[in-house]
């Protein structure tokens, strides 16, 4: 993604960061990370990253039934939302993560691979890939829409 598209989305994001802590769960996500949490329990993973993780909502929730999270988005504020709920966060575009390789057990991404210019998916899933673990987990999920009437 061009520096430009992500100054764009930095600004999208940034300017409704307070609104999205406040606002509900829609039950389509709640039902979403559920599900996950069940799949990272039956594989045995410990250790989960959360990429584009936002203001760290579904991060707690990993962290609250015993995962080992790390959250990472590209905007401060949003990291700095994580952090105020006591997870270990970092401002990181997930393309190109510092993090060591095979560091992760799991990696979950809930709305945010859309972001990524379909040029350049195939370059973000490797780099997905290089911080699992062989025979780790990554999970991704995005918009659910309701049935047509």
């Amino acid at each position: 993604m061009s520096a430009f598209d992500k100054k764009k989305l930095e600004q999208a994001y940034d300017a409704f960061a307070d609104e999205r802590q406040q606002s509900g769960l829609a039950p389509w996500k709640s039902e979403e990370r559920r599900r996950a949490l069940d799949a990272f329990k039956r594989a045995g993973a410990a250790a989960l990253l959360e990429i584009g993780a936002g203001t760290g909502r579904d991060s707690l929730y990993f962290q609250e039934h015993g995962l080992a999270v790390t959250a990472v988005d590209l905007l401060e504020r949003m990291v700095e939302l994580c952090r105020n709920k006591g997870l270990t966060a970092y401002r990181m575009d997930f393309s190109r993560m510092s993090f060591a390789d095979r560091s992760f057990d799991a990696v979950f991404a809930m709305n945010c691979l859309l972001h990524v210019p379909k040029a350049e998916l195939r370059e973000t899933l490797g780099e997905i890939a290089r911080v699992l673990k062989p025979g780790g987990l990554f999970l991704s999920g995005g918009i659910r829409r309701p049935p047509s009437a």
